[in-house]
């Protein structure tokens, strides 16, 4: 005897084809198969919910009702057995994965080019924003991990640590005679400074610890992404903001020069972070475990 179940997919097959014999060529089942299932259903519920007519079957408003809740926890049971699938071997499926863009050009790249070497049926999926508007899509599953700068404080997410970054400031030519070392944060405001917009977390973290010294800075200019900072401050628009880490080959060649300060600003930390509450797909394990060095 057909199960339960195998009841509810001939429900809602002949529900969305609005015929038994279409539902029938659809399940490769015979129409006397698929008339008798609904029978039996509409037996067990002891309701109609079909009305048969000439050019095939429409839902009553009970069946209606019924159709509502039964295809969407068939689509769900179908949509669990699909992960399974393409979860097997990692032959299959998708990684979706949220980053910034510094950190996807200066740290990422190497990860994800690994990643996609060893497994290059699995679709990347790569979302672009700032640390701090990552953390809802991580809660709403538009994403499965989250590289970012830390801090970041939400005891829904496991976060965890890759690398340590320095931030430092940097000028141009014409700014390294007018600069006298060590500068403290209190010379920072005689001089026109290029932060990241305030929704960056670097930028908040830089002002935060700066005003804990009691020193409030405004910037004259404020861009997207750190690539700018770097270029602007290379044709001596100001005193830039950067991360040491990401800014190596301007500092090595010359292009700009590190200011001396009295005091550094503390080291801060980028890694990545995900739902405790969801389990890991094996897609997003095996990056972790490349991002780990495993």
């Amino acid at each position: 005897m057909i199960n339960k179940l195998d009841l509810y997919k001939v429900f809602c097959e002949v529900g969305k084809c609005e015929s038994f014999s279409k539902a029938a060529k659809e399940l490769y089942m015979t129409q006397p198969a698929v008339s008798q299932s609904i029978m039996q259903l509409e037996m067990e519920l002891d309701i109609r919910l079909f009305t048969r007519t000439a050019k095939g079957a429409t839902l009553t408003n009970e069946g209606k009702l019924l159709f509502e809740y039964a295809n969407s926890a068939i689509n769900l049971i179908s949509a669990g057995e699909k992960k399974l699938l393409e979860s097997r071997n990692l032959m299959l499926g998708e990684l979706k994965i949220g980053v910034g863009d510094t950190i996807s050009r200066y740290f990422l790249l190497p990860y994800l080019e690994e990643f996609h070497n060893q497994y290059p049926n699995i679709k990347l999926k790569i979302v672009n924003k700032t640390s701090l508007e990552l953390c809802p899509m991580l809660k709403s599953g538009e994403i499965d991990i989250a590289i970012c700068n830390f801090p970041i404080e939400d005891s829904s997410l496991e976060i965890r640590k890759c690398i340590d970054v320095q931030d430092i400031f940097v000028c141009g030519e014409s700014y390294k005679n007018k600069l006298s070392a060590p500068l403290n944060f209190e010379d920072l405001v005689n001089f026109p400074l290029i932060l990241l917009d305030p929704k960056s977390n670097s930028r908040q973290y830089v002002e935060k610890h700066i005003l804990s010294k009691g020193v409030k800075i405004t910037p004259e200019i404020e861009l997207g992404s750190h690539d700018l900072l770097l270029e602007f401050a290379k044709i001596n628009l100001g005193i830039a903001c950067v991360v040491k880490e990401f800014s190596k080959e301007y500092l090595e060649k010359g292009i700009l020069h590190e200011l001396q300060m009295s005091e550094e600003i503390p080291k801060r930390s980028m890694g990545y972070c995900f739902l405790k509450s969801v389990s890991l797909s094996p897609a997003s394990t095996r990056f972790i475990e490349i991002l780990e060095g495993r």
